[in-house]
């Protein structure tokens, strides 16, 4: 079902089409999200970039949870998966504030909401990907791949991209029974940290 996660009653209605279909929820990965304003100084980006990056990314994830998380606790539980970010856990260094704060927001509101619901069986977990071949990523790729290489070996000790599949793996044990007591983490999947003095 075709979804604008911005609109209210469009999450509502996805929601209500899920346990239609499959008589209930007992999990949910809330995925969509837009880079913002890119490579801009804070005081730079206009409010309509900053307020499209937020809504999108952070607001939306909070309209999701809160039409899933009544849904899941009426099947006695579940697991709900946010996308957040390495720059949820790390300030930016390309420029995009309004990214970097709505991902760090998705990592509060995770956060909470693992506290309110973790003792009544919902668990609520983030992944946090660094650089992954996406419709996000790739365009970038192709168009700057010298200016690419430069922020992946800053970023990833592997010095490589990821792939979508690799992220779909950890959301997919987060979500199962496999991950039974991990609740209100933030997980980074970006190849291990690249600092290092040698």
């Amino acid at each position: 079902m075709q979804t604008g996660v911005t609109r209210t009653a469009d999450v509502e209605a996805m929601v209500a089409a899920a346990i239609d279909r499959f008589g209930g929820l007992d999990g949910a990965f809330s995925n969509a999200g837009i880079t913002g304003p890119l490579r801009t100084p804070v005081a730079d980006v206009s409010e309509e970039g900053w307020d499209e990056a937020i809504n999108t990314n952070l607001r939306a994830t909070f309209v999701c949870m809160k039409y899933q998380i009544p849904a899941l606790l009426a099947r006695g539980g579940g697991a709900i998966v946010n996308m957040s970010s390495m720059y949820g856990l790390t300030p930016s260094d390309l420029g995009h504030a309004a990214y970097c704060a709505s991902k760090y927001g998705v990592i509060g509101l995770t956060k909470s909401a693992a506290i309110d619901y973790g003792d009544k069986g919902l668990r609520v977990n983030a992944v946090c990907p660094g650089h992954i071949h996406s419709e996000m990523v790739d365009p970038v790729v192709e168009a700057e791949p010298e200016f690419v290489a430069r922020v992946i070996s800053r970023h990833s000790a592997m010095n490589r991209i990821g792939e979508a599949d690799e992220v779909a793996q950890a959301v997919a044990w987060l979500l199962s029974g496999d991950a039974s007591f991990v609740n209100g983490d933030a997980m980074l999947i970006g190849g291990g940290e690249a600092t290092r003095l040698y």
